[in-house]
């Protein structure tokens, strides 16, 4: 599974002319799930964001995760939209082909599962729409947008 994460200010997805989700500070995060992904990946890919220090401290160096972004205990919200274009393949003609992205059906069941799992490790989850035309609004912290890519998870032998 892969992700971009942009730290932001605020965030929100509007759905025909409805915010469906909404956040201030915290991450906007962009996901997709791949022909091939796996339930684990997702979850690697949600602790690995989750500790990710990509929020300043007082001295402006990155150093403070989406769940203490000031150091004091301040929880940044997840704005967390399903992006299927991250699997955009562009490397012939112009037109970008997307076979390398989940199936509907498939990706729609990832993206679940990874926006239950973030319920439960996260207090502020947000999200967009599976499928939906979205719109989605947001202030850049920085800029800072980082790109996430967890490959399969090894098999115990």
């Amino acid at each position: 599974m892969m992700a971009v994460l942009q730290r932001v200010s605020e965030a929100r997805v509007v759905i025909e002319g409805l915010v469906a989700g909404e956040i201030g500070p915290g991450l906007l995060v962009l996901v997709c799930a791949e022909r091939g992904d796996t339930v684990e990946q997702g979850d690697k890919l949600l602790a690995k964001l989750l500790k990710l220090r990509i929020f300043s401290d007082e001295a402006g160096k990155m150093n403070h995760s989406v769940q203490n972004l000031d150091g004091q205990g301040t929880v940044g919200g997840l704005l967390i939209v399903s992006q299927f274009t991250l699997a955009a393949d562009t490397s012939s003609g112009n037109r970008p082909g997307f076979t390398d992205a989940a199936a509907p059906a498939e990706g729609r069941r990832l993206y679940d599962h990874f926006v239950a799992q973030a319920r439960r490790a996260h207090p502020i989850v947000q999200t967009g729409q599976f499928g939906a035309d979205m719109k989605v609004h947001l202030v850049n912290d920085g800029p800072v947008t980082i790109p996430l890519r967890v490959s399969a998870v090894p098999l115990s032998q």
